[in-house]
């Protein structure tokens, strides 16, 4: 492979910047990087019950990334001689393609197959470039490239919304549909878009979305958003259950829990953490990631499946269920178009991404390739809890989470990681 000297662009908290980096560059020791929160994933007091927000985290890294429109025609990951998350390295990481050793994202290729039915991505406001970045995203990394008929968008209002102002919203949506689409490139994915990021606007896209998954032949429905938890929040518990259609939400990038990933009808998608070589980018650990959501419900009691789980749990509604690579420091990579207010971007632009956004519609297409078309988020849940402790899990024993660091990552289930990570499509 031959690499010449490009113009990389990265987005700075002030502006856009372009620079000139040698090849050479990217193998130099990193500096710090830092994670920056866009407004769009900003809870609000004022917004308690009546708002939710997104759970995306932006990493700038040292070295940047160069725009889509003028990469190379290799498949593979747009920032040789970095080590963030491509599809076909979290492909191998969790054991849902080949496995190569290391699984390094510059040299493995393989990514997951499979999927059926449609998984549909809620989320707030139009993002104008859906269709256009997917098929980029797709075409960089060697996936099937959506047509009309496997890829839509649908105004679950009957009315295009307005665009987000600040950017995040449409970050979010571009988070969304291409890792749910990486993860499982055969389903069909359908794209919700709420009014506003008001929670009636969204809640009314939920039931749009689950009946559009239903009669698409089953599947998922995912929400990479949420809000604190709020007293009445489990009226709205129903709007979770579909004939065919499995639930996913973001636990949160913060200590403690959000709805509706407390919700006993949804799984519940927390975040973890991967360790890799500095040096060779050679995969060594996956720990708890101790920015993630989880903890006992404050107004959820405990499910029936959690049962066997109790003795940690109590009478609360425990999450998560489940967890996902979303530390921002060992981001995934995602293509969005859109500007974020004070971060930059704009045309084809890559951006790193981490937070538990990246976990709901990730192991949404998981489950959805995995094939078992549970028809309910119980019954998913159900095979998930049966399966604790089994092979078809990585148990994370490292880590901490919540207030003051205050719950360990142990054997078995912990309020960090759930049952862990996936390992392989058996028993999802």
């Amino acid at each position: 492979m031959k690499f010449s000297t490009l113009s990389f662009a990265f987005a700075l908290t002030t502006s856009l910047t372009i620079v000139t980096v040698s090849p050479t560059l990217a193998q130099v020791a990193p500096r710090r990087p830092h994670v920056v929160v866009p407004d769009s994933s900003i809870e609000r007091t004022e917004d308690r019950g009546l708002r939710s927000h997104t759970n995306i985290l932006i990493l700038h890294p040292p070295s940047s990334i160069a725009p889509a429109a003028k990469s190379r025609p290799m498949v593979g990951t747009p920032a040789p001689g970095t080590f963030y998350e491509t599809p076909a390295s979290i492909g191998c990481l969790y054991r849902l393609s080949k496995f190569v050793k290391g699984c390094n994202p510059n040299t493995v290729t393989a990514n997951p197959v499979g999927g059926f039915g449609a998984i549909a991505i809620v989320d707030a406001f139009d993002y104008p470039t859906a269709a256009a970045d997917l098929a980029t995203f797709s075409t960089q990394f060697g996936l099937p490239v959506p047509t009309s008929k496997t890829f839509s968008v649908v105004y679950a209002s009957g009315t295009k919304p307005a665009k987000d102002p600040t950017g995040g919203w449409e970050l979010e949506e571009a988070l969304d549909i291409e890792w749910a689409h990486a993860m499982a490139p055969s389903a069909q994915i359908i794209l919700v878009e709420a009014k506003s990021n008001n929670n009636s606007d969204l809640y009314n896209a939920v039931s749009k979305a689950a009946a559009l998954v239903n009669a698409a032949g089953g599947g998922e429905v995912t929400m990479s958003w949420g809000g604190a938890e709020f007293a009445g929040e489990a009226a709205n518990d129903s709007l979770f259950v579909e004939s065919g259609v499995v639930f996913f939400a973001s636990t949160g990038d913060s200590q403690g829990t959000i709805y509706p990933s407390t919700s006993p009808n949804v799984v519940a998608a927390g975040g973890t953490s991967l360790s890799r070589n500095p040096i060779t980018g050679a995969f060594q650990a996956e720990l708890a990631w101790n920015s993630a959501g989880g903890g006992p419900s404050t107004v959820e009691p405990r499910p029936s499946y959690q049962n066997g789980i109790q003795g940690i749990v109590g009478n609360s509604r425990g999450v998560p269920d489940l967890s996902f690579d979303a530390d921002p420091v060992t981001g995934v990579l995602v293509l969005d178009s859109i500007p974020v207010t004070n971060e930059g971007g704009g045309p084809n632009t890559w951006w790193i991404l981490g937070g538990t956004s990246v976990s709901s519609p990730s192991l949404a297409g998981i489950v959805n390739a995995a094939g078992s078309k549970n028809t309910s988020s119980e019954a998913e849940l159900t095979e998930i809890y049966n399966k604790l402790g089994t092979v078809d899990f990585a148990d994370t024993i490292r880590g901490s989470c919540y207030f003051y660091d205050g719950y360990l990552a142990v054997k078995g289930w912990d309020f960090c990681t759930g049952v862990g990570s996936v390992k392989g499509k058996l028993g999802k």
